[in-house]
């Protein structure tokens, strides 16, 4: 009998597509007891009490079916009601904003309704590790515009007008940034905004660290004049709430947009589970002063972290949001790959190569600070005292 030969039968897209660069450095690091890892963008919080008890409240009320497609109305009407308050964004629960699994899937969702084979869709980088292999899934090509620590990772509109092609449908965008903590101010957006009108592009925010800013407050591309129709924002809960398991996001935008994510989320995963927007409405709810305690305890981290890695010699530009710092590894003579396998193995700090970024991202390691204080401290100490044997040696 012939063998049988799977592999031979896989979607070409999906066999060239690489594993993701962060899961493949947490798997070295898995199963070592001695290992801090500093490589899952994960809070160390656990999800608050109160939320925890709504959620045990609506078991015990049998709250365990389905719910509509988009969500239930009650968590859109929070979201439309926290969006307007706290970024000046105004949606219509009803058809402009729809629940995910997670802000991932949503992402996915933007994708899929928009892109056709050949269409570009451009990423500054370093970037969020899912933008290029979700558009190779689906026919379009990423074109990276390269950002830099000289100019604290922000876009530029120059930079993207260079990028430009008539084969140009959307720009995604991720301020705060994962993985450099980078922002962007309303005056930073505001020629951003022009090119985007003048060459008609479609505009997919990813907002998933938008409560995490520290010395200023998050700036919304969509709160620009005349940009909120022709912008897909994307938030959710697993960051700034602590809710990394409960996987609920959501997209709010162009009705007609939401409308066809919303035709393919009702052929794949029908709805988010209800559990997990209970939780949400929850924290929407009695949680904000949560999500400020956290928000506050990651600034502290951010400043004791940053600042004890330039103190060991890696210098490190401030990270303004998210809760990871991306520090320069240039000075060790290593790549970023040999470097966080140098960590790996030597100091038994886990850590992500920034090279896994993108464009940009080589000479640089993202390191989460949304460890505790003193496996922070620890991290830095292990790290210097490995620093200082390989120059030694």
């Amino acid at each position: 009998m012939k063998p049988f030969d799977m592999q031979a039968l896989l979607s070409p897209n999906v066999v060239k597509i690489p594993p993701s660069g962060i899961r493949k450095f947490f798997s070295l690091a898995e199963g070592n007891k001695d290992m801090i890892s500093l490589g899952v963008g994960e809070p160390d919080f656990v999800t608050p009490e109160h939320v925890r008890e709504a959620c045990v409240r609506a078991l015990e009320k049998g709250r365990t079916t389905y719910t509509p497609n988009a969500g239930l109305l009650e968590l859109r009407e929070e979201i439309a009601h926290y969006l307007d308050t706290g970024f000046q964004l105004k949606y219509e629960p009803e058809n402009e904003i729809m629940v995910t699994v997670g802000g991932s899937e949503a992402i996915d969702l933007a994708f899929r309704a928009l892109l056709t084979p050949g269409d570009e869709i451009i990423v500054p980088t370093p970037s969020y590790i899912a933008y290029s292999p979700l558009t190779a899934l689906n026919g379009g090509k990423v074109v990276e515009v390269e950002t830099s620590a000289d100019n604290q990772f922000k876009l530029t509109a120059e930079s993207l007008l260079e990028k430009i092609t008539p084969h140009t449908k959307a720009l995604i965008i991720n301020y705060p940034s994962n993985p450099t903590g980078a922002t962007m101010t309303y005056e930073d957006w505001i020629p951003i905004a022009k090119v985007v009108e003048e060459h008609n592009l479609i505009v997919i925010s990813d907002e998933l660290y938008a409560e995490l800013t520290y010395d200023q407050k998050h700036v919304s591309f969509a709160s620009l004049p005349g940009m909120l129709d022709r912008v897909l924002v994307i938030g959710g809960f697993s960051k700034a709430f602590a809710m990394t398991g409960w996987r609920i996001g959501y997209a709010c935008g162009n009705p007609a947009l939401i409308a066809a994510m919303l035709k393919i989320h009702q052929y794949t995963v029908l709805c988010a589970p209800i559990l997990g927007q209970i939780a949400a409405i929850e924290s929407l709810r009695n949680g904000l002063a949560d999500k400020d305690f956290m928000r506050d305890s990651f600034n502290q981290r951010r400043r004791m972290f940053v600042r004890g890695l330039q103190d060991i010699g890696l210098s490190c530009h401030e990270p303004q949001g998210a809760f990871y710092a991306f520090p320069s590894i240039v000075s060790t003579g290593m790549s970023s790959e040999q470097f966080a396998e140098f960590l790996i193995n030597k100091a038994k700090v886990a850590t992500v190569p920034g090279n896994v970024f993108g464009s940009g991202g080589e000479g640089f390691i993202r390191c989460s600070y949304a460890a505790s204080i003193s496996q922070l401290e620890e991290a830095l100490s292990r790290i210097e005292r490995c620093l200082k044997e390989a120059r030694v040696n």
